[in-house]
């Protein structure tokens, strides 16, 4: 899936019932892709392209590397302890990420 059509989805696609409680904001930055900043809250995802503003967790990665972890193919969690996915700021934030999308 191509980088830019998962995030023009996510609003839609993710299941509200899995973002109860959640209240966080995260920016990304896929090299080679673009930046977008995702705000979780009110049971509602926000996205917005080269959003700026806070984020709790800032996550960068390759648009490869991003592509496998969205389909399935790579594990986030190995990912990010192998060094491809670099993550500033909160990290309980972005494990969260797991269970949302």
């Amino acid at each position: 899936m191509e980088t830019r059509t998962f995030f023009e989805g996510l609003e839609t696609h993710v299941d509200p019932a899995r973002l109860d409680g959640v209240e966080q904001s995260y920016r990304f930055e896929i090299e080679g892709e673009g930046t977008w900043h995702v705000a979780i809250g009110d049971g509602r995802v926000t996205v917005v392209e080269d959003g700026e503003g806070p984020a709790d967790a800032t996550v960068r990665t390759s648009g490869e590397v991003f592509d496998r972890i969205v389909s399935g193919e790579q594990n986030p969690t190995m990912a990010y302890m192998t060094g491809k996915v670099k993550v500033d700021g909160d990290l309980g934030a972005v494990m969260k990420l797991q269970k949302i999308f």
